[in-house]
């Protein structure tokens, strides 16, 4: 194995494109492990933390590209070309053309002065300035970066309001604009459900289930997480509703999030009744019911949340798969398991993937561990081995911190995926594969080992181990959804249809009926 480490100086390349250009890197053959960053102190501790000492990194500035990458002996020159190559082909546009690069934001205003919207995807600690920027000088602002204060959050989405415009994020992942899609999102048709998130991999689920039932997308418009938070009070959640309202292109609002404070979803559920559009409202893992509105429909999962919209725009229900729970399958898996094998578990690289998923089995069972659990008897670190039934994360900052996202970089997932297998108490392992930009170019494909060596260790003492699966994507996706199915069924995968449908069925395979 040889490494090869490159430093270049002053070239700066933003966290987006980073992400893709690794994926891209990461798939080289010959590669093992390609990093792409710049050198800021948060990646080199990255770097520092997979193993990589270099004096070079050292004395790398953070306006310095870092370029790391392990392979092949024999293969390690043809690797380097090609990661050359993938970052060559950032430097021109679809045609060939060379893409412009602007040093500072003045830069690019001056030059584009049209542009309307600003992605900001510096480091944190530099993300509210650029923000503010963008904001005097009259443009949108979406911002991917993380690690900004909720005080600069509050202060910039005031500043948006007061100014009549957008402030997507901090931590904002997922956006469509007028039919482009921005930072991870999936390519869904045109149409007129509009879709606001507080929730990333939740409006992503959304707007391809939504695209599934034959419907179409006007806007998805990202909030961050935290905007339904009581300190910052939904403030791009209100704001993003009412330009949906205004908006002649949207006929259905649809909204998702997780539990939001209990004053800001009254606010919410007031402002989408004051728009007089039907609006559907999926607050996952919510006890409230009722909305308090005419116009606006409160649903349990991601599912409903789309078949609700759809059904608002006028489609006959008749006339669409509703992909129904598969009654004979559960009974079928569940004569499968033995009788030790009565835990479920969930590993995910979406967040709300796995909140859906781990409400679905805690309406039934009490006994559900993970990362994001909200109950701190219940709560497991990064490094906690699983228990009973237990449904992780794996995109959370605790297995995040020092490794890229597994979106990008499954080789965690695969370790535990293998790991959960030794557990004979195990009947079924449930994992979400997410396509689109910014992510693994075939994330079932790498998978696919692992899987196959879960199988073997289960079937090598006996045991039948369900491993169930959900492709998040479309078929205009690349790749298409139907080749990434196409590889799981053939490796003995269960394919669920929906992020709503696959925590119903994990439940219900393990449930054997006594309850």
């Amino acid at each position: 194995m040889t490494r090869y480490i490159d430093i270049r100086k002053n070239t700066y390349l933003d966290s987006v494109s980073l992400m893709s250009m690794s994926t891209k890197a990461n798939a080289v053959e010959g590669v093992t492990q390609a990093l792409l960053g710049m050198a800021t102190p948060m990646n080199k501790e990255v770097l520092a933390n997979v193993g990589v000492h270099d004096p070079a990194i050292d004395a790398a500035r953070p306006s310095d590209l870092m370029i790391v990458i392990d392979a092949a002996d024999d293969l390690v020159e043809d690797a380097i070309q090609a990661v050359n190559d993938i970052l060559a082909r950032k430097s021109t546009g679809a045609e060939g053309t060379a893409e412009v690069r602007y040093r500072t934001l003045d830069g690019a205003f001056s030059e584009v002065p049209d542009s309307n919207l600003v992605l900001i995807s510096v480091n944190g600690a530099f993300a509210a300035r650029e923000a503010r920027k963008a904001l005097v000088a009259g443009k949108h602002v979406m911002i991917f970066s993380d690690n900004v204060s909720v005080e600069d959050e509050i202060e910039l989405k005031s500043l948006a309001h007061d100014k009549g415009l957008l402030l997507m994020g901090p931590d904002c992942g997922t956006a469509i604009v007028n039919g482009t899609g921005l930072a991870f999102s999936n390519a869904v048709r045109r149409g007129s459900v509009g879709i606001v998130g507080a929730s990333g991999t939740g409006s992503q689920e959304i707007s391809v289930r939504v695209h599934d039932f034959g419907g179409g997308v006007s806007q998805l418009i990202g909030t961050g997480g935290r905007d339904l938070s009581a300190e910052v009070g939904g403030l791009m959640m209100v704001d993003a509703i009412q330009a949906l309202a205004a908006d002649p292109e949207t006929e259905v609002i649809v909204v998702v999030s997780k539990p939001p404070a209990e004053e800001v979803a009254e606010k919410v559920l007031a402002v989408l009744g004051a728009t007089g559009k039907p609006a559907v409202v999926c607050f996952l893992g919510s006890p409230r019911t009722e909305s308090g509105h005419a116009n606006v429909q409160l649903v349990s999962g991601t599912k409903p949340a789309a078949l609700a919209a759809v059904l608002a725009t006028g489609v006959d229900e008749s006339t669409l798969d509703l992909h129904a729970l598969n009654l004979p399958l559960i009974e079928e898996v569940r004569a499968k398991l033995a009788p030790e094998q009565r835990y479920v578990r969930g590993l995910f690289c979406g967040g709300t993937l796995c909140d859906e998923a781990m409400f679905a089995a805690l309406a039934t069972f009490d006994n559900v561990y993970s990362n994001i659990q909200k109950d701190p008897s219940y709560v497991l670190g990064a490094t906690d081995p699983s228990k009973e039934h237990t449904f992780l994360d794996m995109g959370d900052d605790d297995f995040t911190d020092g490794r890229p996202h597994p979106m990008i970089d499954p080789s965690l997932r695969l370790q535990r995926l293998v790991q959960e297998a030794d557990d004979p108490e195990v009947g079924v392992i449930a994992m979400d594969f997410i396509l689109g930009f910014g992510s693994h170019e075939d994330p079932v494909g790498v998978t696919i080992p692992a899987i196959e060596e879960a199988k073997a260790k289960a079937a090598a003492r006996g045991q039948h181990l369900e491993i169930l699966g959900y492709v998040l994507g479309t078929d205009l996706d690349t790749p298409a959804i139907a080749d990434q199915v196409a590889q799981l069924e053939a490796a003995g995968v269960t394919i669920a249809s929906s992020s709503t449908n696959l925590g119903l069925l994990a439940r219900e395979f393990v449930a054997k009926g006594d309850h």
